[in-house]
């Protein structure tokens, strides 16, 4: 349990540098990802999330 909430704390950690060091580049990010359709943004949520356990699974298995 203590791995899922220092995985937590670092996927804070890094959306919070990317906000806090170019927050002109994160606002133009979300503009691009909401003309991007649905669709492509749903395989590419369920990819990273492949990948994520894959990494997590090499690791850690």
């Amino acid at each position: 349990m203590s791995d899922l909430v220092v995985g937590l704390g670092l996927v804070l950690v890094i959306e919070g540098l990317l906000w806090a060091l170019v927050p002109n580049l994160a606002a133009r990010l979300l503009e691009a990802a909401a003309s991007v359709p649905q669709s492509s943004l749903r395989i590419a949520g369920w990819s990273s999330v492949l990948v994520g356990l894959g990494l997590v699974w090499l690791i850690r298995g």
